[in-house]
């Protein structure tokens, strides 16, 4: 009753109200502003990883020489089922090209893929916005990047033509290749680095286009736990041919998501500076509140209170304050978790700027995942900053002898 009594703004003591008041504001952003950016963080690092994962193997093979393709895939495929943990393994023919189409272009990441493993493949099949994989047969078709198909502004139906510099060899050089294929489906993930760049062809196709013979260029391997790669790398390394290369997802995409980390963890130490400074805040409001109060502290004494009753009045004031800003800041996070994407598109429309560049940030939505441990890790920094910001004001009252304070009085 005391420590909430002494927490009420009062005519005299007005300014210490409100250093309080701005100390409860500092941990609630502070809180909030945590919450929020490492649920951003990780829905992003999810995203990317859902969707990096689900277009590419967790495993690939590669053959080191271009002019060296893989013979045999079919065999090499079926082996690698075998090995403990694979899931499927996909024989693909990954190139660059030029598309073309009217006076547009655009670079292009051309794939080779059966038919079948495209339709089997839930993060192309289940995002087609036009068109069908149904029509992904033939050796005139392709499917392309959503994205790729507006920087090219083709359709459905309408034709591309692939310019390759690996062409036929001539009296006068090598003449780039060039075909035209018509357009059976487009597809949008949600990555413009995939959206606005890759074109999936026939195999049988791209071995001609590519001048591949009966060979591919890489397998790609996915397992039925992509953490598990480094431990199917040995199994794997012992059915492949000894002219190829191997790599799994975490060497290819390393630098990626050590980055992604390591960005996490500096933003966390940043942001708690916030509530660092609030806690500083909490010092100097209950400093300030035990000088006005010395007096009153003094008749406590002198009534009977102990050292520690005093102690505790000031440890429930200044931690009343850190828990509410806490409590505040937990609830202004979930919420905006909850609703950021809404919130992104509302501060667009309001302010007419771009917040969330889907070319910069290869998604084209706003992702937010709360992780409880984060969440609870944030609380629990926020209240012990708090609680140990209340230790030095609420010692010191403690410690005040009461016939000094009521010397004067």
């Amino acid at each position: 009753m005391m420590a909430l009594r002494y927490l009420r703004p009062r005519r005299r003591q007005g300014f210490i109200s409100v250093i309080a008041i701005f100390s409860l504001l500092g941990i609630a952003i502070g809180v909030w502003a945590l919450i929020v950016v490492m649920s951003v963080m990780n829905g992003f690092r999810d995203e990317l990883w859902t969707r990096i994962l689900g277009l590419n193997g967790h495993v690939i093979v590669e053959s080191f020489d271009r002019n060296r393709p893989i013979k045999n895939y079919d065999a090499l495929s079926e082996r690698i089922r075998l090995v403990k943990g694979v899931k499927s393994a996909i024989p693909v023919i990954e190139e660059q090209a030029m598309a073309l189409a009217g006076q547009q272009t655009a670079g292009a990441v051309v794939r080779g893929i059966r038919p079948q493993d495209l339709l089997a493949n839930k993060m192309v099949a289940d995002n087609i916005v036009e068109g069908s994989l149904k029509d992904f047969k033939g050796r005139d078709v392709v499917v392309l990047g959503q994205r790729l198909a507006q920087k090219l502004g083709v359709k459905v139906g309408d034709k591309i033509t692939l310019v390759s510099p690996q062409g036929t060899a001539t009296a006068f050089g090598t003449a780039p290749r060039m075909v035209s294929y018509y357009v059976a489906a487009t597809f949008e993930i949600g990555m413009s680095e995939y959206d606005g760049i890759w074109v999936y062809m026939p195999l049988k196709e791209a071995q001609i286009y590519f001048n591949m013979q009966s060979g591919v260029n890489a397998v790609e391997i996915r397992l039925h736990n992509p953490d598990n790669a480094e431990q199917a790398l040995g199994p794997i390394r012992q059915q492949a041919p000894p002219d190829t290369y191997i790599a799994t997802w975490q060497q290819m995409q390393s630098s990626f998501f050590n980055a992604l980390q390591v960005e996490r963890n500096v933003m966390f130490v940043i942001l708690t500076l916030i509530i660092l400074v609030a806690a500083f805040n909490i010092i100097s409001s209950l400093i300030m509140l035990v000088q006005s109060k010395a007096s009153d502290i003094g008749i406590l004494r002198t009534m009977g209170a102990s050292r520690g009753t005093v102690m505790r009045i000031f440890l429930i004031a200044g931690s009343s304050i850190g828990v509410m800003g806490t409590a505040i800041g937990l609830v202004l996070g979930v919420v905006t978790c909850a609703n950021i994407e809404a919130i992104r598109q509302l501060v667009q429309r309001i302010t007419g700027t771009q917040v969330f560049d889907p070319e910069l940030y290869f998604l084209s939505q706003l992702p937010a995942r709360m992780s409880a441990g984060e969440v609870a890790a944030v609380v629990l920094v926020a209240l012990v900053l708090s609680i140990l910001a209340t230790l030095p004001p609420s010692w010191r009252a403690a410690r005040l002898d009461p016939v000094e304070a009521l010397r004067y009085e």
